[in-house]
């Protein structure tokens, strides 16, 4: 007789501790294993997955240990994939059942083999030749591979220079050498185009895609067909991470920089952090390649650490060079009586783009915080003064408020730097800028592509196919349409408003402007042609702004890591978000104060002064169920320490049988 540790497959705090099972010698158990056994008073079996083995009872169980009742031969994790899931729950504090179901399949197996939609272009070949820079970024990644110890790589190559061909071709020596790949990009719309060109060098048969828009027969056809060795390269969005293949030789995230990478449900993990533990992994020593034109503030200080090798590719692959960039200052438009949504100058070269046959790239970027309180005569935006982010306007109450710390003081009537009165919550949406500029330009077929335009399925890759073909001369887009798509004939993006982006009240909000106006500036000109950029801002002055114009990563990225060194933002700390919920806004009003207590009693006086006192979360209420945020600063080295206090007080939550829910948020990417 042996002994398995078990998770019972139960979304309960209370029973998130390994039970302890028989099993005859005969049985296959292993770790890893999806097994059936008795649970508390229920007829029924339950599922459980094995966690560890032991060859004797524990003390004090003998006697009344319950045996495994059976194994479901078709689910199985290795022990790799178990010792990233003990990871995850100590990293994220998650539940053991929470990171084991990332790894599992989801819905039944289905009754028929069912063919994935690859939703792909057609087969395109691999490049002859590579640019000097490829060819030296390529020889030192493939020293690496061959060399088969872990190593990270960043290529930081400008919008056009190449970076997937150098993925295609690090990836074909890892297959030759017998190992297997994971290649992921930030978004489901990217993922047709980055297909076609590994269909082209490895064919069709031995890839697998993963990503939410399949249904649950395909995801679970899919993984079957990973699990059981059946390809050798797994391409999808953040959740093929947890792909589960054997022996990984490479790791490969495409746009490193993005926030789809975050993910926005329990366990809240970070894909780039999880993609270096599994990795690193003895079983796999994999070489993680990150790849981005624009490299989050945190990766490209870690590589001026020495923990990536980064890789500069800095021209095109094609030679063109990069895009002239113009800034248009919307207040001088304002004050020569222009309210529309277009500059005169976004306004003429659009004419002037158009009547050369050339399409126009319109951005405007409306996710997260979009609303915020400007003086459109000025520039002034309203500020916390404690934290020096935006304030968010709340129009139930009048008031402006910080999501940080939780300052908050009146909306002003008149701007307080010019006394000005056109001082409101700024921002246009995409759909009144497609309805504007199919007024002003009605011989030109307009369309728009943002998340309310492409529910239905299919309909992204058919607006998308539409524009490639020349059908649509014009599309108006949110950041769906900034990154990673390859046009020939844009021969200009217009920016509609950087503001949005600017200030969303986020300590990365210069950060995703820099990013987003490059990426968006790197649409144009991607044929023979050299492209135009036009931003329209009210804070011209603004050194995202004008870094993103000039194409400086390296100017801001050193005005953006001395400001966030001053305020002590990641990476020069983490930032903790704890979300409580509940159906009663005095639990979670209570949950909140509760942690902020505990967490403070076991935290040194000057710890405590970067732990925030809870308030209202910014959606105070979803669905009937009210929200409270509890947020804090986390230093160097300090975050194991604090996930403790937090799954302590979660344990104290459980067996008290709290009235509220407790998610723990390591660095969001939003604080809502």
């Amino acid at each position: 007789m042996k002994y398995a540790n078990v998770i019972i497959d139960n979304k309960s705090n209370s029973t998130d501790v390994p039970y302890t099972y028989a099993f005859d010698d005969d049985m296959d158990v292993r770790v890893g294993c999806k097994v059936n056994v008795p649970f508390a008073r229920s007829k029924n079996d339950r599922d459980g997955y094995v966690i560890s083995l032991m060859d004797e009872a524990p003390e004090g169980l003998k006697g009344r240990i319950r045996s495994i009742s059976g194994i479901d031969e078709d689910i199985c994790l290795n022990e790799e994939m178990m010792r990233t899931v003990e990871w995850m729950r100590q990293r994220y504090v998650c539940r053991y059942i929470d990171a084991i179901g990332c790894f599992t399949p989801v819905g039944n197996k289905p009754r028929r083999t069912v063919r994935p939609d690859m939703d792909h272009d057609e087969e395109e070949p691999v490049t002859s030749e590579l640019t000097d820079e490829q060819k030296k970024a390529l020889d030192q990644i493939n020293a690496a591979i061959e060399e088969g110890v872990h190593s990270r790589f960043l290529i930081h190559g400008v919008t056009g220079s190449g970076k997937t061909e150098v993925y295609i071709r690090a990836a074909r020596k890892v297959v030759q050498k017998g190992r297997t790949v994971i290649i992921l990009v930030p978004e489901i719309s990217l993922t047709p185009q980055i297909i076609a060109r590994f269909q082209g060098v490895f064919g069709s048969d031995r890839i697998a895609v993963l990503h939410s828009r399949m249904t649950l027969a395909q995801r679970h056809e899919q993984w079957q067909k990973i699990r059981s060795g059946e390809v050798d390269i797994v391409i999808g969005a953040r959740s093929a991470i947890f792909a589960p293949l054997e022996n990984i030789g490479l790791i490969v995230i495409d746009e490193e920089h993005e926030s789809t990478y975050k993910s926005d449900y329990t366990p809240k993990y970070d894909a780039i952090e999880v993609a270096i533990k599994r990795g690193a992994d003895d079983d796999n020593s994999s070489v993680l390649i990150l790849g981005s034109a624009t490299p989050s503030i945190s990766t490209y200080y870690r590589g001026g650490q020495g923990i990536y090798k980064v890789l500069k590719m800095n021209k095109r692959y094609n030679e063109t060079p990069l895009p002239n960039v113009e800034i248009v200052d919307m207040r001088e438009e304002l004050r020569d009586g222009n309210r529309t949504v277009l500059s005169n100058k976004l306004h003429d070269s659009m004419k002037e783009c158009l009547s050369a046959d050339k399409q126009v790239l319109l951005f405007l970027n409306r996710r997260g915080y979009s609303t915020f309180v400007s003086c459109r005569e000025c520039g002034y935006v309203a500020k916390c003064p404690i934290c020096g982010l935006s304030l968010t306007y709340h129009s139930s109450r009048g008031r402006l408020m910080c999501h940080y710390c939780g300052h908050e003081e009146a909306a002003p009537k008149t701007c307080p730097e010019c006394g000005s009165r056109y001082i409101r919550h700024f921002g246009s949406g995409t759909e009144k800028v497609e309805e504007t500029i199919s007024e002003i330009f009605p011989e030109y077929k307009t369309d728009r592509i943002d998340l309310d335009s492409v529910k239905k399925k299919g309909e992204l890759r058919r607006r998308l196919k539409a524009f490639e073909k020349g059908e649509t001369s014009i599309l108006v887009g949110t950041q769906i349409i900034a990154k990673g798509l390859d046009f020939r004939n844009v021969g200009l993006v217009g920016i509609i408003s950087a503001d949005v982006m600017l200030n969303i009240p986020d300590y990365r909000s210069s950060e995703r402007t820099f990013q987003l106006i490059t990426q968006a500036a790197g649409r144009a000109g991607r044929g023979e042609e050299v492209g135009e950029v036009v931003i329209q801002t009210y804070s011209p002055e603004h050194y995202a702004v004008k870094h993103a114009a000039a194409q400086d990563y390296e100017g801001f990225f050193k005005e953006e890591a001395g400001f966030r060194q001053v305020m002590r933002y990641p990476p020069f700390s983490d930032m903790i978000q704890i979300l409580f919920t509940s159906k009663d806004q005095d639990g979670a009003r209570a949950g909140a104060v509760k942690w902020y207590d505990g967490v403070c009693s076991r935290l040194s006086p000057d710890e405590r002064k970067d732990v925030f006192k809870p308030q209202e979360a910014y959606m105070s209420k979803i669905r009937d169920v009210y929200r409270y945020s509890l947020v804090m600063r986390c230093g160097p080295g300090s975050r194991r320490r604090y996930a403790d206090i937090f799954r302590e007080l979660k344990e104290q939550d459980a067996k008290a049988r709290a009235p509220w829910v407790s998610v723990v948020d390591i660095n969001p990417y939003s604080f809502a």
